[in-house]
C-alpha cells in the first residue's frame, strides 16, 4: 500500500489534490439530508415560528382591541380565521400565541438540558455520594405523574394569585424541573462509559483538572445526545404548556396561547358553531407537535450510535 508522501507526491505531479475526509458532523448532515421526513419535520417547524414571530408584524389588529360588533364574525377577506367572542381577530392572536408558545418550549427546553447535563455529569463522573444525592432526587421526580405535578404547581399560582406577567416566565421553570430528571439519568449512564475510556485515562495521567475534564473531554462527546433530546423535549414542552392553559393553569389571558385559546372555546355552542375559535390553535398544536417529533426521530437516526445499522 502507497504511504502517505507518496500519496500527496503522486497528486503534485498529477496536479490533483487528494481528497479531504468530511467531518463526522457534515456526515450526519448529509444522512439527514437524505431523511425527508426529517426534513419535511424542519420545514414544517421552520414555517410555524416564522410566521409566528413574523407574521404579526404585518397585521393591522395586533392591538386586539376589542370590539363587540364584530363578535364571532366566521372568516371573510379582512378577517381570514374570523373574529372571536370578543371581536378580535383569530389569525393574529393565533401567531401571538405561537410567539409564547414556543417561547415557552424553547426556554423550558434549554433550562432542563442545561439542569439536566450539569447534574447527570457531575454524578457520573464524581459518583459516590454526589450521585447518589443527586439520584435519588431524580428518581423521587420521576416517580410522581408528571402532569398531576404540574397541575398541582399551577393551582398554587393561582391561589397565590401571581401576576399574568410572570406566570410565563414561572411555567417555563416548572416545566425545566418537571423533565430535567429523565436527561440527567441518560446523561449519567453516558458518563460512566466515558469516563473510562482512554483519553480519559491519558488526562487523569497528565493531570488535568476536573473541570477541564469536564467540559473539554467529556461534555463534548455528550454533544449528539444532547442535541436529540432537547429536540424531543421542545414538543413535549409546548404540549404540557398547552394543556395546562386549557385547564386555566397556565399562561392566563389576555396572553394568548394555544392552549388558552382552546379553552375560550369549550362550551358546545363554539364547538358546532364557531369552529374557526378552537380549530387553528388545534391545529397549530398538532402539526407543530408532530413536525418537532418527526425531526427529533431524524436526528436520533443520524446521530444515536445506537440507531446506527
Amino acid at each position: 500500500m502507497e504511504n502517505v508522501d507518496s500519496v500527496k507526491a503522486k497528486a503534485i505531479r498529477t496536479g490533483s489534490r487528494p481528497r479531504r475526509r468530511s467531518s463526522l458532523w457534515s456526515q450526519a448532515l448529509q444522512q439527514l439530508l437524505k431523511n425527508k421526513l426529517a426534513v419535511s419535520g424542519l420545514a414544517v417547524v421552520m414555517l410555524v415560528a416564522i410566521v409566528c414571530f413574523a407574521g404579526p408584524l404585518f397585521s393591522p389588529y395586533t392591538d386586539n382591541k376589542i370590539n363587540m360588533a364584530l363578535m364571532n364574525k366566521p372568516p371573510s377577506m379582512q378577517h381570514w380565521l374570523g373574529t372571536d367572542k370578543l371581536g378580535r381577530d383569530v389569525l393574529t392572536r393565533v401567531m401571538q400565541a405561537g410567539r409564547i408558545s414556543l417561547t415557552v418550549g424553547l426556554a423550558s427546553m434549554v433550562l432542563s438540558v442545561f439542569l439536566g447535563t450539569l447534574l447527570g455529569a457531575v454524578a457520573g463522573y464524581y459518583r459516590g455520594i454526589v450521585d447518589q444525592v443527586i439520584m435519588r432526587v431524580a428518581d423521587l421526580l420521576l416517580t410522581i405523574p408528571g402532569l398531576p405535578l404540574l397541575f398541582i404547581c399551577g393551582a398554587l399560582l393561582s391561589d397565590w394569585k401571581v401576576p399574568t406577567d410572570y406566570r410565563m416566565y414561572i411555567v417555563m421553570l416548572m416545566l425545566s424541573l418537571v423533565n430535567w430528571p429523565g436527561l440527567a439519568r441518560m446523561i449519567r449512564g453516558q458518563m460512566l462509559s466515558l469516563r473510562e475510556r482512554e483519553f480519559m485515562q491519558a488526562a487523569v495521567v497528565l493531570g488535568l483538572r476536573d473541570r477541564r475534564k469536564l467540559f473539554y473531554h467529556l461534555i463534548p462527546n455528550l454533544i449528539p445526545l444532547i442535541i436529540v433530546m432537547a429536540t424531543l423535549n421542545i414538543g413535549g414542552a409546548i404540549l404540557s404548556e398547552s394543556v395546562l392553559s386549557f385547564f386555566g393553569l397556565g399562561v392566563m389571558p389576555p396572553t394568548p396561547t394555544w392552549g388558552n385559546m382552546i379553552d375560550a372555546a369549550n362550551n358546545m355552542i363554539d364547538f358546532q358553531e364557531h369552529p374557526w375559535l378552537w380549530i387553528p390553535p388545534g391545529v397549530s398544536i398538532f402539526a407543530t407537535v408532530i413536525a418537532i417529533n418527526v425531526f427529533g426521530d431524524g436526528l436520533r437516526d443520524v446521530l444515536d450510535p445506537k440507531m446506527k445499522r
